[in-house]
């Protein structure tokens, strides 16, 4: 462009509206969505987008090395007859007899989209206490994904609060119908997934063999000073994962040409008499140091 065509100085108010705060994506920063849609109760819908509220950033991962080489191991998909193949070629299969199936493309797939393939619409409102905890699986933040929907969204989130209830509702994420509990938290709304029924094995099932007769009320009575004694609030800051820990230690020591160091072996429990046992633990006064160092 020459000078001739440069464009006409910006005013004030041009250069004002140009400075307005840089647009930014919702949700957790540089996150991006699980799922995206629209939340509905009744009448009322407001653009959402679901982003979870966990991560697996830390967790210590390997690759498959070969020990010869030093060469990281690359899985290639291969088929037994022809050889290998492109996995952006293959497509779907579900077995309805022994190496019988049942080929479902991408086609397929859209051809079955539920309404909650894009709507979570809330059918239901139950307190909390009457899901059973079995069934909580993954949580996720609940958030606007336009600002035209964040009125909507304020709405439904004080007026749950208000209700003091939990909201269902139901979404498809990964090729699956998900029942999802809705709940305000803070200035926002949480999602977490839920298990189905015959996801969850019944737990009168699982334990219905065990031995029905009670112990000695003096015994119980020591286990419940024994839990006092260790009583106090959850602070997740105070557990750390001692095995990640241990882990990383190991992998540092060994970058550096250093050996391993091995963690005692556990005591092996031998009791004989459960109240002697019992007793000597009430005297002990359990410490509640919960990641105590690990030994060098």
């Amino acid at each position: 462009m020459t000078k001739a065509q440069k464009q006409p100085r910006e005013t004030e108010p041009q250069r004002k509206r140009h400075r307005a705060a840089p647009k930014t994506e919702p949700g957790p920063a540089g996150a991006r969505p699980a799922w995206q849609g629209h939340l509905r109760l009744s009448l009322v819908s407001c653009p959402v987008a679901l982003y979870s509220a966990t991560t697996h950033s830390e967790d210590v991962s390997f690759h498959l090395i070969n020990p010869k080489t030093h060469n990281r191991i690359r899985m290639v998909a291969t088929d037994p007859d022809t050889g290998p193949i492109e996995r952006s070629k293959l497509v779907k299969g579900y077995e309805v007899s022994k190496n019988q199936y049942v080929l479902v493309t991408s086609e397929d797939l859209e051809a079955v989209r539920l309404e909650t393939t894009r709507t979570i619409d809330i059918e239901r409102f139950v307190d909390a206490s009457s899901i059973d905890r079995l069934f909580w699986d993954e949580p996720y933040f609940l958030l606007p994904a336009a600002k035209a929907g964040i009125e909507a969204y304020q709405v439904i989130r004080e007026a749950m609060r208000s209700a003091d209830k939990i909201a269902l509702g139901r979404v498809v994420m990964h090729t699956r119908e998900r029942l999802l509990a809705v709940e305000s938290r803070d200035n926002g709304l949480i999602a977490t997934t839920l298990r189905m029924r015959n996801e969850v094995f019944d737990s009168a099932k699982a334990f219905r063999d065990l031995y029905r007769a009670k112990p000695d009320r003096q015994m119980i009575e020591i286990a419940e000073k024994i839990i006092a004694q260790l009583e106090g609030p959850f602070v997740p800051e105070e557990f750390k994962d001692r095995y990640e820990g241990a882990l990383r230690d190991l992998i540092r020591r060994k970058a550096h040409g250093k050996p391993p160091v091995s963690s005692p072996a556990p005591a092996e429990s031998n009791v004989i008499d459960l109240m002697d046992a019992l007793r000597k633990s009430l005297r002990d006064k359990p410490r509640r140091g919960i990641n105590r160092k690990r030994p060098r």
